[in-house]
């Protein structure tokens, strides 16, 4: 059995193709045009490279992109200062702090002074916190994992009653994954490093989610037969036949993982070009609602 490969460019792009329609309903009927805010820190390539894809995919669906570089010595004042700013400006529906953010910043106290109402990364802790209760809704869902979700279920996984297993309980992913699956009534293990036996525990999942950051670490026979997989994790492994020196892999080993499960995601192609989709789509749901 080969599994079916679940292609994220296609799936984001289907999205992104409404996301544009749907701007252009929404300024021609003299609602403003979305704006997204970034918030970029200190210099950090890969931070850079992604602030710029931001900014060029707004571009093309006619989203305003704006664009605030501040030091890498700047202050939790100066930090805090610029989203207080940022959450007074009608033109911006979204604001993105750039994670990660350099060393002897407070994270959580900058991500808590923007305005849950352009909280459009779902980071704020009062949109988590709804997500972690039941019959309550966030104003923004985390947009990686949202982007997993709807993966899932394009693939055409029963998520009802499913056994889910997520690697990893990072804020950022692991941990609102496993509560989105919890919401699509899945029994939900979250497994990380104290796991005992986690080949075991990733062989009882129908859905698996695999956010841990460790190159090819989930291997074939850790998968049960028919299960659908996620592999978030983007990992750099040194392949001197590259004209770049190395390759990008994800947290499980696609070649054996494929041969097992009914469907997978590529690592690159998959879970990637979904996070930006969903923020571009968070970023429209603001400003309808300030419509």
């Amino acid at each position: 059995m080969s599994a079916k490969i679940i292609d994220g460019k296609a799936i984001a792009e289907e999205i992104r193709q409404k996301i544009a329609e749907d701007v252009k309903k929404l300024v021609d009927s003299g609602g403003p045009r979305p704006g997204l805010a970034t918030v970029l820190v200190g210099e950090d390539p890969a931070s850079q490279t992604y602030v710029r894809m931001k900014q060029k995919a707004c571009d093309q669906l006619g989203i305003e992109s704006f664009g605030h570089v501040l030091s890498a010595d700047a202050t939790q004042e100066e930090v805090e200062g610029l989203v207080t700013e940022l959450n007074a400006d009608p033109k911006v529906h979204g604001i993105l702090v750039q994670l990660p953010l350099p060393a002897g910043l407070d994270e959580e106290a900058i991500l808590r002074a923007i305005s849950i109402e352009k909280d459009v990364d779902g980071f704020h802790p009062i949109n988590i916190g709804r997500l972690a209760q039941k019959g309550r809704e966030p104003l923004f869902v985390p947009c990686t994992p949202a982007g997993c979700i709807i993966l899932l279920k394009k693939a055409g996984a029963e998520l009802e009653g499913a056994n889910a297993v997520v690697v990893g309980r990072s804020n950022i992913v692991g941990m609102p994954a496993a509560l989105l699956l919890v919401k699509e009534n899945a029994t939900t293990t979250i497994c990380h490093s104290r796991t005992q036996d986690l080949p075991s525990v990733c062989r009882e999942a129908d859905v698996l989610i695999a956010a841990i950051g460790r190159a090819e670490m989930i291997k074939g026979d850790w998968i049960k037969p028919g299960a659908y997989v996620i592999d978030v994790g983007t990992n750099r492994v040194d392949d001197p036949t590259k004209k770049r020196g190395y390759r990008l892999t994800g947290d499980v080993a696609f070649e054996e993982a494929k041969e097992v499960a009914a469907a997978i995601t590529p690592v690159p192609g998959g879970v990637g070009p979904m996070t930006i989709t969903g923020l571009l789509q968070n970023t429209l749901r603001s400003a309808q609602r300030a419509a």
